[in-house]
Formats: C-alpha cells, sequence, structure tokens
C-alpha cells in the first residue's frame, strides 16, 4: 500500500483544485454519500503518514490563510495555474524534507496518533489500499486483462469535477468524514516536525526493531518498503532487539529512514523509478542470497521481510 512518498505525491495532485468548487460527483464508494461533496469547496488539503485529508466547507465560505498558502505553493511549485494543472507526469516542486541527510495497512494496536485540533469546516479521510491512487484530469485504464480476460479499467471510489473543468479520481482507498485530524506531525518521517528523540525512544524498547518500525504512532508513513530497505542500509537484522543496539546504531538507521523517504519523494516527484537494494530480491547488491519470511507481533499482522544474513548479522543479546 501507499507509504509516505506516495501520499506526499498524490497531495500535490490535489493541491491545485483547492480553492475551486465540486460541480459534479461520482464513484462507487458506500462508506460516504458522494453527492454530499456537490457544491463544496475544497479548502484545504493536508497529508499525515498514510493518510491524505480533504477539507470541504460551503461555496459561499472563503478560503483561510492556510489553504491560500497551499494554493500559492502549487502555483509556485508547478509554474502554472491551478486549472492548468493535470496528468500524473512529472510533479517538481521544491524538497519537501529540509534533511539533506495499498487495504488497511496493518498497523500495531494504538497506532492512530491522538486527535488533532479542530481542522476547518469537514475533513474528508482517505487511507488508500495495496494499488491505491489518485489521478487528476484522466482515468487509470487497464494495463493487461483480468482473471476473466476481460480488459476492464479500475472502478473509481470517488471522482470530483470541479468548475475549472479538471477533475481528481480516487482509487481503491477507504473514505470517511472526521471533524479533525487524527495526526501527529512530530511521528511523521516526512514533516519538517518530525521529532528524533521520540523516535530514538521508541527504537529502544527490547521489541524487534522491524516491529517498531511498523509503528505509526511514532513511524508515520513509514510502510513495508522503507522498512526493509532501511535495515539492510543500516546493516541490521529485522528481528534485532532495539535495546541491544547502540545509541550509534539507532542514529544512522534513522538517518537512513529521513533519507530514503526523501529520495523515494523526490523520485516520485519528478517521474524517477525507485532503485531497490534488499525488498522482492533474490540476492543482496553484494551477491548473498536473501531471506524472506513473514514477521510480526504474536497474534498480530504479519509483513514479508527480506533480509541478507550476512549483511544483516543477527544480534542475540546487547553484548555482541
Amino acid at each position: 500500500m501507499p507509504e509516505g512518498p506516495s501520499l506526499r505525491k498524490f497531495q500535490l495532485l490535489t493541491s491545485p483544485f483547492v480553492g475551486q468548487v465540486v460541480v459534479k460527483v461520482g464513484g462507487s464508494s458506500r462508506k460516504i454519500n458522494v453527492n454530499d461533496l456537490n457544491a463544496l469547496r475544497l479548502q484545504e488539503s493536508q497529508v499525515h503518514g498514510k493518510n491524505l485529508y480533504l477539507a470541504f466547507v460551503a461555496a459561499g465560505e472563503s478560503l483561510g490563510p492556510a489553504a491560500e498558502e497551499t494554493v500559492l505553493q502549487a502555483e509556485s511549485a508547478s509554474g502554472a495555474s491551478p486549472s492548468a494543472q493535470g496528468g500524473q507526469g512529472q510533479v517538481c516542486v521544491p524538497q519537501t524534507h529540509p534533511r539533506k541527510k495499498e487495504l488497511q495497512e496493518p498497523q500495531h494496536s494504538g497506532s492512530e496518533a491522538p486527535e488533532a485540533a479542530e481542522g476547518p469546516g469537514n475533513w474528508l479521510c482517505f487511507h488508500f489500499g495495496l494499488f491505491g491512487s489518485i489521478r487528476a484530469n484522466e482515468f487509470s485504464r487497464a494495463s493487461k486483462a483480468n482473471k476473466r480476460g476481460d480488459w476492464k479499467d479500475p472502478a473509481p471510489r470517488l471522482v470530483l469535477y470541479f468548475e475549472s473543468g479538471g477533475f481528481l479520481v480516487f482509487y481503491n482507498c477507504r473514505i470517511h468524514w472526521c471533524s479533525s485530524l487524527r495526526a501527529d506531525p512530530a511521528s511523521d518521517i516526512l514533516s519538517v516536525e518530525f521529532h528524533r528523540g521520540q523516535a530514538l525512544d521508541a527504537l529502544r524498547t527490547p521489541n524487534p526493531i522491524c516491529y517498531t518500525l511498523l509503528d505509526q504512532r511514532y513511524f508515520s508513513g513509514l510502510g513495508n518498503v522503507i522498512k526493509n530497505e532501511i535495515l539492510y542500509l543500516a546493516k541490521i537484522h529485522p528481528l534485532t532487539q532495539g535495546a541491544f543496539l547502540e545509541l550509534l546504531d539507532l542514529e544512522r538507521l534513522l538517518d537512513c529512514a529521513i533519507q530514503f523517504s526523501s529520495d523515494w519523494l523526490q523520485d516520485k516527484l519528478h517521474g524517477r523509478k525507485l532503485h531497490l537494494q534488499i525488498y522482492q530480491k533474490e540476492q543482496c547488491p553484494l551477491g548473498h542470497a536473501v531471506m524472506k519470511e513473514p514477521l510480526g507481533p504474536s497474534g498480530g499482522w504479519k509483513r514479508l521481510t527480506w533480509w541478507c544474513p550476512q549483511c544483516q548479522p543477527a544480534i542475540l543479546s546487547g553484548h555482541e
């Protein structure tokens, strides 16, 4: 399912439509009445971790300062007006993270962040499934035949047509209304407010490091692809307990998480293919055989994990 970098790109696709009124709707969603969106104005677009939030208000209400800033940033980044936006091509924007350095996403119990301050208007929350995506001014087309041999295009969960003539299409996602954002920017690895100290405290617990990395309370937006890649880059076995690792090793792992996520985002925004070193590979870059196994907490979700036993040796105690 889409991870933090993908959600950031989704937000960039929605930003040019901020300030516009919905004039027509469509889609197959049964969780909301899509007709409720008719004649509403898209006031704001935000992303937190693996969730996208769109705020809607009555068409007669004016935009708030945050929404106006979103529009100006989108125009500045793209060099075009909102009405000229469209397509799924390159989205060129400044680096989102300042540091140099796809259905329900399996999460640990209690992984939802506490509610943030009340947002403007009503927020529509999108959580994307394995093949979830957003298209701007175009529909997704079938790239191959299904099991029945039919060339059937994916069915949109929601389609929003705007007064400018443009439209947004949402695929394979769960949608629900909420009155406030359930998000903590301090846990979002692509946020300027990401709190390293809080993340390090979470990593230092006596739990397998691969379980902690997927805990959205501390690493919002970090998913299975990022988990596998950064553990390999940091040369850490996925089942190593965080309490057994030196602070320097945990710092390096955190640096890898931030750097990899930021680089992946830039690749997405510039249409470049992601270069993977361990995820879904049979050999690591050094030619060693890769292990694969579903790993997760007892009674919880198990996620397929890839690692190299030679590059990522097991640490069985804090004295090794």
